[in-house]
């Protein structure tokens, strides 16, 4: 699988479950422990509002604060979807991968920049399924481009607060639950 393939499908398993959220769930609590099913779908959004900046080569200064505290208002689907349609977008845009991103990070490949935003919307879809009591199953190939990025990375990024450390498994678990164990959750 590609890597806007990859992102296409990790988009459309957290848009699913934005989709899945009831009126009475936006409070409810996420394996993400300081995150409620509104905070969780609050990240992503915001970061998708970054994306278009970003891959444009905004800088940080320029984007500024304007994607800070809550995006989503009294809409929180129609805030997500239009997130997520100006980011898909984005991606897609000829030559969109070409040049570096600027992140917190400092220049960052835009591949990069999108393989990581990949493994945050395909994390998240878990977490938000997890969060809503929905069917938290992902799809096979995303769960291990997933796991095949961040498996060598994993003890590169512990100790940024990323993630919570990762939980053991049995060595016979599938790679779904290998790659959720890796990022700190309890299968």
């Amino acid at each position: 699988m590609d890597l806007l393939d990859g992102f296409d499908r990790g988009m459309d398993e957290f848009d699913r479950r934005v989709h899945q959220v009831g009126s009475r769930q936006w409070s409810s609590p996420t394996p993400c422990s300081d995150w409620s099913v509104r905070d969780l779908v609050n990240h992503l959004t915001s970061e998708h509002l970054w994306a278009p900046w970003m891959l444009r080569g905004a800088t940080l200064a320029e984007v500024g604060d304007r994607f800070d505290g809550d995006v989503l208002g009294e809409d929180p689907v129609g805030a997500w979807e239009a997130a997520a349609a100006a980011s898909r977008e984005a991606a897609h845009r000829p030559g969109a991968l070409d040049s570096p991103v600027h992140t917190s990070g400092g220049l960052t490949p835009a591949d990069e920049y999108l393989r990581q935003m990949t493994l945050d919307l395909t994390v998240h879809a878990w977490d938000l399924s997890r969060g809503i009591g929905a069917d938290d199953r992902l799809d096979d190939e995303l769960v291990g481009m997933g796991y095949d990025y961040v498996e060598p990375r994993i003890g590169d990024w512990q100790g940024f607060g990323v993630f919570d450390p990762p939980v053991a498994v049995a060595d016979s678990a599938g790679t779904q639950d290998q790659l959720v164990a890796l990022l700190g959750r309890q299968p």
